[in-house]
């Protein structure tokens, strides 16, 4: 069978009239007798084997450890740690913020050194609070992590080159992704040995057949034009049939794509937007939709509660006092209210945004009337991640003031979000509760694989909500699931696909 040279590519030429049957070929050799960089070797490796004409004998991982420019800083100056002992030794006792502006480090910096150091009792808070030095010399995983410094300085350290000890050390000052806060960078590395099949002997027979040398012209230059060279050149055969590269244009993530779109609409509809902090009050993420304090949605399983700063400063009046009587008594909504004993501590607590509905109740207390107002709003709630739910979710969110709206007003709505801007051919309304709405209605769409879902709830706010944040005519509100609205829109199955980091995926998609 004839075996087409003509279209190799030089790397590929200069390999094969390099190599024999028989021979190990690996990386190394090549890049020592060749002058090939390791990603040329591996292009040339890949292409041939595509081709037939290299197999793959033997491949072994190995683990490498090579020094990042933190790693490089330390290995001159010295680790956080071994700092800190010398300072402590040569000048004494120190408090830690002494210690961090001599040694210009971060205060957690000086804080975790300072812990491992005590821990191995190398030093220690004496009766003035200050730190002090107690050992003479920095021994055991200290010494290892120097040593590991200098030989990381001198070159890559292979994993299977250290003791249990010093892996046990490395694993703490190493790392794969992130390593410009770590001493050490993790490498891994494949060496393979490949070899020449018979049909790549034939190739190699049929370069030298040819005088194919792998240093042919592949570019007619302006300057081989200027000085002639152009003349003694052998250049390379124009191959047609080769593949053309594949053009990818920069484009926007088809969901993101989708969240403009469905904005476009709303604004075009004389909605206007609006947006807020990721983190809110439980003042504002539930106590102003009026839903008391010791409601199940408060649960911890549910809501994301903020670590630091746990509270809020404070809440805007009249807003807090008006719900929290509200709350106690119905304040003069007409309502009897929770009758309970409004936490005015609890109110100030940080949560992450549970439900976009908090926007809308925000906007309430500086509304137009009439007025129409909404959101795409990113939330977070505890939730069992699956195809139609997600520990983080975007909701679109609105609000429609007026003297004359009303629960048709409302349904018209529902229909349009779930026909026009879903997609979805079936739709259902079913009756719901929310503490906020009265009445409260869910709408559900038919997926074709995954069957009917809820799209999400809506209704018109009671007055408990609205009068105690200044409105006193029906306002309508819904919050929907835009994910979900954006699975049908797209022809997905699953939400997660929706954030995808399988940027192929992402292209096809759009190709389509």
């Amino acid at each position: 069978m004839d075996i087409d040279v003509k279209n190799l590519h030089p790397l590929e030429v200069r390999l094969l009239r390099h190599v024999a049957l028989g021979e190990e070929i690996t990386a190394d050799r090549i890049m020592a007798e060749l002058g090939y960089v390791l990603g040329q070797c591996n292009q040339a490796f890949s292409w041939l084997e595509a081709k037939g004409f290299l197999a793959e004998q033997s491949r072994q991982k190995h683990t490498f450890y090579e020094l990042t420019e933190l790693g490089a800083e330390q290995q001159r100056r010295g680790t956080p740690a071994h700092r800190i002992f010398a300072l402590l030794g040569s000048e004494g006792p120190k408090s830690l913020p002494e210690l961090g502006e001599a040694l210009a480090l971060e205060r957690s910096e000086i804080g975790s050194a300072f812990g491992q150091l005590s821990k191995a009792g190398a030093v220690r808070m004496n009766s003035d609070n200050l730190a002090e030095a107690v050992a003479d010399v920095l021994e055991g995983e200290f010494a290892t992590t120097k040593a590991l410094l200098d030989r990381g300085f001198e070159g890559a350290i292979l994993e299977s080159s250290l003791s249990v000890g010093e892996r046990a050390a490395m694993a703490k000052i190493s790392k794969k992704r992130g390593t410009s806060n770590s001493p050490f960078k993790i490498i891994e590395r494949d060496d393979v040995i490949w070899t020449l099949t018979e049909a790549g002997g034939r190739a190699k027979e049929a370069l030298l057949a040819a005088n194919i040398s792998g240093q042919e012209v592949g570019q007619l230059t302006v300057e081989m034009m200027k000085d002639g060279s152009w003349r003694e050149a052998t250049f390379r055969p124009y191959g047609l049939a080769a593949p053309t590269a594949r053009i990818i244009p920069g484009r926007r993530n088809p969901y993101a794509n989708y969240l403009a779109w469905v904005k476009d609409k709303l604004t075009a509809l004389g909605f206007e937007e609006f947006d807020g902090p990721l983190v809110e009050s439980e003042f504002w993420n539930g106590d102003a939709l009026f839903m008391p304090q010791f409601h199940s949605a408060r649960d911890i399983h549910d809501v994301y509660y903020v670590k630091e700063p746990r509270h809020r400063a404070s809440i805007e009046e009249p807003w807090l006092s008006q719900v929290a009587q509200t709350h106690e008594d119905g304040w003069k909504t007409g309502s009897r209210g929770w009758r309970y004993h409004f936490d005015h501590e609890f109110t100030l607590r940080q949560v992450l945004r549970s439900q976009g509905t908090v926007l809308s109740a925000k906007q309430l207390t500086h509304a137009k009337v009439p007025g129409k107002y909404f959101g795409v709003v990113r939330c977070f709630r505890y939730d069992q991640v699956d195809a139609t739910h997600g520990a983080d979710f975007y909701q679109t969110e609105g609000i429609v003031l007026g003297q004359d709206v009303n629960l048709k007003t409302l349904l018209g709505l529902l229909k349009m979000f779930a026909e026009e801007i879903a997609g979805a051919e079936e739709v259902k309304y079913v009756p719901g509760y929310f503490p906020f709405t009265e009445p409260s209605i869910e709408v559900h769409i038919k997926h074709p694989v995954l069957g009917w879902f809820e799209l999400g709830g809506s209704g018109i706010f009671r007055p408990e909500v609205t009068k105690a944040l200044g409105i006193d005519v029906p306002v309508l509100a819904w919050g929907l699931g835009i994910d979900r609205m954006a699975l049908m829109h797209l022809g997905l199955n699953d939400l997660r696909d929706l954030f995808s980091a399988n940027i192929e995926a992402v292209r096809t998609r759009r190709e389509n």
